[in-house]
């Protein structure tokens, strides 16, 4: 027996009655795979990630490659999101969101952090990693653990490190010496440790949003930047600075944070979940960063003109020396300091 229905518009007309092609079984049964499909979408919880690169950038394939895992593992129950190309703020506008619980996860880096965090200063002491095996044994060790969980406090948890490759400096002209930085404008992120750096070396720190880089180099608002070599490809940087002076200054690796009201509202088993495959997403990150570094810097020579420059680094550890100092009397990161120079053999 088929059902009769008479029904209105929403602008009041009536409409003729109608047989329902489903039987009151079927009707039943979907009705019942309906709500069976809104109780499991409901039962789903979104964490929205911030972060500053697009979606080829090897940083949001780790990312992705970390949610898949957590959807995977989790069943459907743990959903992250995605959110590229700063499209939610900056990397420290999405940090304060975080810090609120307006946000539940970000991509920032640890240069940025030691604003939030002073034990992220310990990642940014120019020249303390003597080489990327170095840097890898202090992430994956206690050091790196310590300083991922120092935050709580603060608003934030940190999850896993990303590694952002070893910084050096580029220009529309060589950096062979410190000499070379005077009276010159470089564009640093906003860390106390990185307008040091370039004070002791002889330039002019100036702080500014990544995404406003590109715009402040072909203006002239800044003479030179510094970063990995992906940044001149990735972000173009290439187009509007030609010499990339292979100093190799710091080794600062990207973050991935969670913020503290998110993290504590997990159950033990869920905290472990993210935290498996956070890791997980770190080491297959290393493999995708190796290739996309020689790729990016086999793309600057070859199709943008850069040209890269080696340089002797003694006389840019030299001039940061003042730094190693301080930081070994600052209590607020000098155990950290010791443990990874303890690291360095």
């Amino acid at each position: 027996m088929f059902l009769k229905d008479t029904f209105s518009t929403e602008n009041g007309f009536k409409k003729s009655s109608f047989k329902s092609p489903f039987s009151t079984t079927k009707k039943v049964v979907l009705a019942t795979t309906i709500l069976f499909t809104a109780s499991t979408a409901m039962a789903s919880t979104v964490f929205k990630l911030s972060h500053n690169q697009d979606k080829k950038h090897p940083v949001h394939q780790s990312m992705q490659y970390m949610a898949d895992e957590i959807k995977k593992m989790s069943d459907g129950e743990l959903v992250v999101r995605i959110y590229p190309n700063g499209q939610l703020g900056t990397q420290r506008e999405s940090m304060e969101l975080l810090q609120n619980g307006a946000l539940q996860m970000a991509k920032s880096n640890a240069s940025e952090l030691e604003s939030f965090e002073p034990s992220y200063g310990a990642f940014n002491i120019p020249y303390i990693f003597i080489s990327r095996d170095h840097y890898y044994r202090t992430l994956t060790g206690d050091v790196g653990e310590k300083i991922l969980a120092s935050s709580e406090a603060k608003g934030f948890v940190g999850l896993t490190y990303y590694d952002g490759g070893s910084r050096s400096f580029y220009a529309n002209k060589a950096i062979n010496s410190p000499a070379d930085l005077k009276g010159m404008k470089i564009r640093v992120q906003p860390s106390p440790t990185a307008i040091s750096m370039i004070t002791l070396m002889g330039g002019s720190a100036t702080p500014l949003p990544y995404g406003e880089l590109y715009t402040a180099l072909q203006q002239g608002v800044v003479d030179g930047a510094e970063n990995s070599p992906s940044a001149l490809t990735s972000s173009r940087h290439g187009e509007v600075s030609k010499v990339y002076s292979q100093d190799e200054h710091t080794m600062i690796p990207d973050v991935l944070v969670m913020s503290s009201q998110s993290w504590n509202k997990l159950s033990s088993e869920e905290q472990n979940i993210f935290r498996t495959a956070a890791k997980n997403s770190m080491l297959f990150h290393k493999k995708l960063w190796t290739k996309a570094t020689n790729e990016s810097i086999e793309k600057a020579k070859s199709s943008m003109g850069v040209k890269f420059v080696t340089v002797e680094k003694q006389p840019f550890v030299d001039a940061v020396k003042p730094m190693h100092d301080e930081a070994l009397k600052n209590p607020a990161i000098a155990d950290y300091v010791k443990s990874i120079k303890a690291l360095a053999n």
